[in-house]
Order: structure tokens, then sequence, then C-alpha cells
């Protein structure tokens, strides 16, 4: 409900600072001191992830308020990629997101009513060859994870060498 709230305040923010250029907000310390308190909130009967993901959403929801800023996310489905650049993207494919669920993906590259809504242009028609190109082989997506697992391996090693190291000093 709080994560919703604030998103929904940041989305207001938006829309007023589109509309009027010269858009201010009386009491805006007392709204970025409170913004703060749930950007740092520790309560503890909250489940870890919730505050995670609290914390992640107000510092956004900071971010747009004060400094009008939105953080650029982007949304790759097949060869195509996709940018949300502003909270009223962000929320209409937040909404749209939770009522296909799993078809997301397919309904971006293929229904024309939602390109039309995030303005991609009229679907891309590949053909089979073309997809199988710009599949990577299962054997290099091998490598390329055991690359990245042994990398993992070895900072996680150094990092607790570290700890041990530390720990002996006192």
């Amino acid at each position: 409900m709080r994560i919703a709230a604030g998103e929904t305040l940041a989305l207001l923010f938006e829309l007023a600072r589109e509309t009027d250029g010269d858009f201010f907000y009386e009491d805006m310390e007392p709204l970025t001191q409170k913004l703060r308190a749930l950007a740092t909130d520790g309560n503890k009967h909250r489940a870890k992830v919730d505050k995670r993901k609290q914390r992640s959403v107000f510092r956004d929801v900071l971010r747009a308020v004060e400094e009008h800023d939105f953080p650029t996310e982007m949304v790759r489905f097949g060869p195509e990629r996709m940018y949300i650049d502003c909270w009223v993207k962000k929320q209409t494919y937040d909404t749209f997101k939770e009522i296909l669920g799993s078809g997301m993906q397919y309904h971006l590259q293929s229904n024309e009513l939602l390109r039309n809504v995030f303005e991609l242009g009229p679907p891309l028609m590949l053909d089979e060859a073309t997809l199988k190109s710009m599949k990577i082989p299962r054997f290099e997506r091998h490598l390329y994870n055991s690359a990245a697992f042994k990398a993992r391996t070895k900072a996680r090693s150094k990092c607790r060498d570290k700890r041990t190291d530390v720990g002996e000093a006192f």
C-alpha cells in the first residue's frame, strides 16, 4: 500500500510538472523528510524483501520529487528493447504486466494495441532463420555461465579471506 502511494505521488508530481512548468509545492520540506524516512525504514515487523522493495521505491520517489529525475529501465522482448523513462510509462507497463502476466513478452512483440500504447510502431516480421541466427547456442551459454560462476566464486573467496584477516588483527 505504501509503495503504491509513493509511486502515485511521484506520478502526480511528474504530471503536474508537465502541465505547469513553474509548478511549486509549498510544503516540500515535510514531504521530503517523510520520503527520506520511508526510504530508510527499518521496522522489525516487516519482511526483509518488503523493506528492501519499499526502500528502493522511495529512493526513486524522493529523487523524482527533489531532482525531477527517473531511473531509466530497459525491457527486452525478443530482438527489441523498450526504455521506460518516466513514471507514467512505468505505471502503464506495470499495470499491463500484472494483467497479462507471463504473456507480456508475446504481447509486446505482436499486439498492435499494446505497441501503440508504448509507441513501439508496427510489429516486426521476422522469419525463422533470422530468429534462429539471433539465438545463442547452448554450448556458448554454458561456457559463459561457467566463466561467470568461476568469477563469482573467486570474488567471494577473496572477500572471505579479507574477513578472516580482519578478525585475526584484533
